[in-house]
């Protein structure tokens, strides 16, 4: 009749799985779990995914209806709400900080630029000085990302420069600066009621907590954390966003921490360092 049992590769003889039963799990598992492995990233599939993925996300943004008159009401909600809760103090900060020109000047530039400068930064970081631990980082920053947009879609929402009547001063437009698509020639290119919830707030913690945990100089730490904190006041200060559109990124970056965490069994900093080299 035969012998019942076939032999590995390594010689040791195993026993078919009963009749009706699949014998691919094992298959299966075992790309699952090398999916699921750091590794090390390769770059030319790194620079197309995140230039893909950017693409897709400001498409989608940019697609999801303005609903200018709902993003308005709820302006005037959000505005409400936090009079209630005794922190509406986004319009004192406004006017402070735009009576003083170099400072909010500064302040409009930054909001243009370092959003996407210092996140590529900090990714280029991980890449090339934290390969192991790259791939979860990246999920964390690409969830968050995802999580936004169900935000600009379900509760659309007019930045504090937009309402109508609340006297905020749009600094952008007021300085004539340029490199941001929320004021002037370039606004028609972007949804404009997508203030909530802010995504220089979850980019910018995003780099921070990274930048914080895994950083050795005591001072590159401290700049970690600076870098949110500055940003929360910049956001504030060019009327862009209020104080709740930033708890808003906030609860984004946790889900994409914890959907990261729940993928690669550990939060990104807790993974090793290296990671084995894929080819291909």
């Amino acid at each position: 009749m035969g012998d019942a049992n076939t032999r590995t590769l390594d010689g040791l003889p195993t026993t078919p799985p009963p009749k009706g039963e699949r014998a691919d799990h094992p298959v299966a598992e075992r790309r699952m779990a090398r999916l699921r492995a750091p590794r090390t990233p390769r770059l030319w599939f790194e620079i197309l995914l995140i230039a893909v993925s950017y693409w897709t996300y400001s498409m989608i943004r940019n697609a999801v209806p303005e609903q200018k008159a709902k993003a308005l009401r709820n302006a005037d909600w959000i505005w409400q709400a936090e009079h209630s809760l005794g922190i509406a103090v986004e319009h004192t900060v406004n006017h402070a900080v735009d009576s003083v020109t170099w400072l909010i000047v500064t302040m409009n530039y930054y909001y243009a630029t370092l959003h996407f400068i210092v996140t590529i930064g900090v990714l280029v970081w991980l890449y090339r000085w934290h390969p192991g631990r790259y791939a979860a980082a990246r999920l964390a920053l690409f969830a968050t990302t995802g999580v936004a947009l169900l935000g600009y879609y379900f509760f659309p929402l007019a930045p504090p420069r937009l309402m109508t009547g609340g006297g905020f001063v749009d600094t952008l437009i007021d300085h004539g600066t340029w490199g941001s698509m929320a004021s002037g020639n370039l606004a028609s290119m972007s949804n404009q009621y997508a203030a909530m919830p802010s995504m220089h707030i979850g980019w910018s913690l995003w780099c921070g907590i990274t930048i914080a945990l895994l950083a050795k100089p005591l001072w590159a730490r401290a700049l970690g954390l600076l870098y949110p904190a500055t940003t929360l006041l910049v956001i504030v200060s060019t009327a862009n966003h209020f104080w709740l559109d930033a708890l808003g990124g906030v609860a984004c970056l946790s889900v994409g921490f914890a959907l990261a965490s729940l993928w690669y069994g550990s939060l990104p900093h807790r993974l090793p360092r290296a990671a084995p080299h894929v080819f291909g």
